[in-house]
């Protein structure tokens, strides 16, 4: 028994020469040189072989040996022997000696497990259990570390705020992870152009992200250029590059300036006048576009400005016209930004914000021709319909003229139904017809629509108009009715039925409505009932038609007498009278038989036996006295 105690380290390989001598009639003594044995769960495995990866040969190299005092036979088996990959190692059987034949990547496999046993040289039995060894591959830096895309593009707004940009990046090395072989930095080697400054903030071995410092300028750089580096730290460092391309897009960092400053024009038509503006940023984007508004002047609001999308000028109209009576000049004073606001950058900014461009626009009032103006659009009349006419309903003289001298006259526009007159001098309106609610002419709200003009003599003439609103108050001028004058009760399932009325007054004139039944017929209460807008049979009617004489009041005693035809019939299965059928006629073989002979008969040959010829004379039959007399006509004689 010995032992052994590490005094060197924790990283120190010891070799031991020793020779086992076995008494066992199996066995023999052999001599192992190797590193110390290892007990697994199942074999001794002897301590790891390490091999260099990539290693340049020359090949067959040899890795190991095992030694013996004795004759005996060595074999290895399995992994890299005589399993995939195959022919990757050896063992002399001879003299123990175990060789490597080629080049080994430790990406791709970076340990073997091989078999190794010990055979009787004469016998070839084995003389000891399976042992094993494992074959680890030794890294070294032969792997550059990569980008996960070699050409990265991305794009940011020019008013992108300073600090990280979403440019992530990614780095991988396929060396032995935690060695300085595939320990990852990540930097900034150059840039295009210079300004501003990008660098890059490392968050681990593999992930970084692009930062910069300063604001983008796109009119003097649209895109920038940006070549980064992944290092690794072996020895010696290998590293590759990826390019990323940042284009910026332009935004709103030029305010729109007006060409002109003052404006003078003179015009009557929609469309006043157009300013223009400069803007240096790029066209048709919102850091382009102008979005004017008014700063004084537009208090009454008779103007707009619009943009024209296509030129970007300012349309400067007229919503309603200045009265040339009460002024002749119009100074406005309008102002100009972008649809995006200005950026500006926090650097370069001044201690105070620029004021919008503005320009002073002065308009002349050329005088037209102004309409007469009513009062109002439309004017409220109420009445009862089916008052007496000739009433007085509206003076249509209440406007503003805007010239005391001009001389008006009236005009009757629009009378659909002709219920009204207009005095042309006066704009008086009376009613010269009696006005009936339920009329075509008058909207689902009860009003009468008339429409008049005021016309003046100016040059062209002008003219305003005004809608006078007749508001129709209902009165109780209708008799409530049946909605169907006729009804089928099916006598095969049913004994009653539903009487519907209809009454085009509106409540309180109309329903709910009060049944009774009419006509002087005292049986009719002993077949009919009401209830109280049904009508029920007291007993079991035979098929055909009832008429049934009704009274129907309204909510005012307004009286209504109408006379309800009730089809009483069979129905079957559904809602409507079943249809009768056809007649028909069956005869018998006697009657057949009759008839067969009468056209036998036909078949028979006749002689004509000879008369004298009738009197040819013309007799008034119209006077009284007798007429000729009768002549016996010849007959058919029949030949049997």
């Amino acid at each position: 028994i010995f032992s052994v105690i590490d005094k060197i380290g924790a990283n120190a390989i010891l070799f031991f020469l020793f020779t086992i001598y076995l008494k066992d009639t199996r066995f023999f003594p052999w001599l192992l040189w190797f590193p110390v044995l290892i007990r697994s769960k199942r074999r001794w495995v002897l301590s790891t072989i390490e091999v260099v990866e990539e290693d340049p040969g020359p090949f067959p190299k040899q890795i190991s040996q095992v030694k013996t005092l004795f004759c005996h036979k060595f074999s290895i088996s399995g992994h890299g022997v005589d399993e995939e990959p195959t022919g990757v190692f050896s063992i002399d059987a001879n003299n123990g000696k175990v060789y490597a034949h080629k080049a080994i990547d430790r990406e791709i496999l970076d340990s073997f497990h091989i078999k190794f046993d010990v055979l009787d040289r004469d016998s070839g039995s084995r003389l000891d259990k399976e042992l094993a060894f494992d074959v680890e591959i030794k890294d070294i830096n032969d792997n550059a570390p990569t980008f996960d895309e070699r050409v990265k593009r991305a794009n940011v707004k020019e008013n992108y705020p300073e600090g990280y940009l979403p440019v992530q990046l990614r780095a991988t090395d396929f060396d032995q992870e935690g060695t300085p072989n595939s320990t990852v930095t990540i930097s900034v080697v150059s840039q295009k152009p210079d300004n501003p400054k990008f660098t890059i903030e490392q968050f681990d071995e593999r992930n970084a992200q692009l930062k910069f410092t300063g604001c983008f300028n796109y009119d003097t750089a649209k895109a920038y250029t940006i070549m980064v580096e992944a290092k690794d730290h072996g020895t010696p460092a290998l590293s590759s590059t990826a390019t990323i391309i940042l284009g910026i897009e332009d935004t709103n960092t030029h305010p729109p300036v007006f060409k002109q400053n003052k404006v003078l024009e003179m015009s009557t038509s929609e469309e006043v006048l157009r300013v223009a503006v400069e803007d240096k940023d790029k066209p048709n984007t919102p850091g382009w576009r102008a979005k004017y508004f008014f700063i004084k002047g537009n208090e009454d609001g008779n103007y707009k400005i619009v943009t024209d999308p296509k030129t970007n000028e300012g349309i400067l109209k007229v919503i309603k016209g200045k009265d040339f009576e009460r002024t002749t000049f119009t100074n406005l004073e309008i102002g100009v930004e972008n649809e995006e606001k200005l950026f500006v950058c926090p650097g370069k900014a001044p201690a105070k914000p620029a004021a919008p461009s503005a320009v002073n626009i002065t308009i002349k009032v050329i005088d037209v021709n102004d309409p007469p103006h009513f009062d109002k659009d439309t004017a409220d009349v109420y009445q009862k319909e089916e008052e007496v006419p000739g009433k007085y309903l509206l003076n249509a003289f209440f406007f503003l003229s805007p010239i005391s001298s001009t001389v008006i006259r009236f005009e009757l526009i629009d009378d659909p139904a002709d219920w009204v007159t207009l005095d042309p001098k006066t704009g008086k309106v009376t009613s010269t017809k009696t006005m009936d609610r339920e009329s075509p002419f008058v909207d689902d709200n009860n009003i009468y629509k008339v429409l008049v003009a005021a016309i003046d003599d100016g040059e062209p003439p002008a003219t305003g108009t005004c809608t006078i609103l007749i508001h129709l108050g209902d009165i109780n001028d209708h008799k409530p009715k049946l909605a169907n004058s006729t009804l089928i009760m099916c006598g095969n399932k049913n004994d009653k039925v539903t009487v519907a009325v209809n009454d085009l007054d509106a409540h309180p004139f109309s329903g709910p409505f009060a049944f009774s039944l009419g006509g002087k017929d005292k049986t009719l209460k002993q077949r009919w009932k009401l209830d109280p807008a049904v009508l029920i049979s007291l007993k079991p009617l035979p098929y055909g038609n009832y008429s049934v004489p009704l009274v129907i009041q309204d909510q005012q005693n307004m009286i209504g007498q109408e006379t309800l035809v009730v089809l009483v019939c069979n129905c079957g299965k559904g809602e409507e009278c079943l249809k009768k059928d056809p007649l028909t006629v069956n005869l018998g073989g006697a009657a057949i038989g009759l008839i067969m002979a009468g056209l036998f008969l036909f078949l028979r040959e006749y002689n004509q036996s000879k008369s004298d010829e009738g009197n040819q004379t013309l007799i008034k039959y119209n006077q009284e006295g007798g007429s000729s007399e009768c002549k016996v006509c010849g007959g058919l004689e029949i030949k049997p």
